[in-house]
């Protein structure tokens, strides 16, 4: 096979991995029952369509001006630096946040008596999220979330937030941030994103799980989701991440109904 066909190959691949297939992923139903089956493949997709998409710069390049090798693979470089570039810009920028909300939380909160890492913010929605920095992570909840919900719904909440934090979710997410900051023109990079999401509060779900019973998860998602909309309130930096508007899928997964379908 010529290194042109080659190149028209793995074009097609980056254009079935930057339109259809995610779509086709985000619609299906197993991702629900598996999402770190689902995380793998998204990344896998996220990395397969930008590797095939340099790869098919720079053969038909090659295939186009074989005279000029060099210069023949000039934009499939100039694509790669523009990708790592965006990569290093949302490391730089989502840092930046992070440091300036810990200054804030400094001011604004107190620690929690009796649990490390963990402040506690005066406000009378029940509220809780985490600023993911290693060893110096933070978990913030809110009064109004330590006064309204029964120990055991506490203890799903904490145990969310801290499986954000072990499980570094904000890695996971950093870089499909990084590609719709790159791309958004591409509908699908904000549709990856916003599945990858959803995947995470899943699996921050599954953790709770562990700890007390389905039912009780799902009262907390319920409980905290009324306050802020998303379920748990959103982590890293509060605002930079929701799960998608997947509170029903979370709630049925959990064997409960969704808002609005109680029975």
């Amino acid at each position: 096979m010529s290194t042109g066909a080659v190149g028209l190959l793995l074009a097609g691949v980056a254009l079935a991995l930057a339109w259809p297939v995610p779509v086709l992923l985000a619609r299906a139903r197993w991702p629900m029952h598996a999402p770190a089956r689902a995380l793998l493949l998204w990344q896998a997709i996220g990395l397969a369509g930008g590797v095939s998409m340099i790869g098919a710069l720079a053969l038909i390049g090659r295939a186009v001006a074989p005279e000029h090798p060099l210069a023949a693979v000039i934009p499939a470089i100039l694509l790669g630096c523009y990708l790592l570039a965006h990569l290093g810009a949302t490391v730089v920028q989502v840092t930046r946040q992070r440091r300036r909300h810990l200054t804030l939380l400094q001011l604004l909160t107190a620690p929690h008596p009796t649990r490390a890492r963990t402040r506690v913010i005066d406000e009378a929605a029940p509220v809780a999220y985490c600023i993911p920095r290693g060893a110096g992570s933070v978990t913030v909840l809110s009064q109004g979330l330590l006064d309204n919900l029964d120990p055991d719904e506490l203890a799903a909440v904490i145990a969310h937030e801290r499986a954000h934090v072990e499980q570094r979710h904000d890695i996971l997410q950093l870089a499909f941030r990084a590609w719709r900051s790159a791309l958004p023109g591409l509908p699908t990079a904000v549709l990856a994103e916003t599945e990858v999401a959803a995947m995470v509060e899943m699996l921050a779900d599954d953790r709770a799980r562990r700890e007390v019973r389905d039912e009780v998860v799902a009262r907390a998602i319920l409980r905290v989701g009324a306050a802020d909309g998303s379920g748990y309130g959103d982590h890293d930096d509060h605002d930079d991440y929701d799960d998608g508007g997947r509170m029903s899928d979370r709630l049925r997964r959990l064997g409960a109904p969704a808002p609005g379908h109680e029975s």
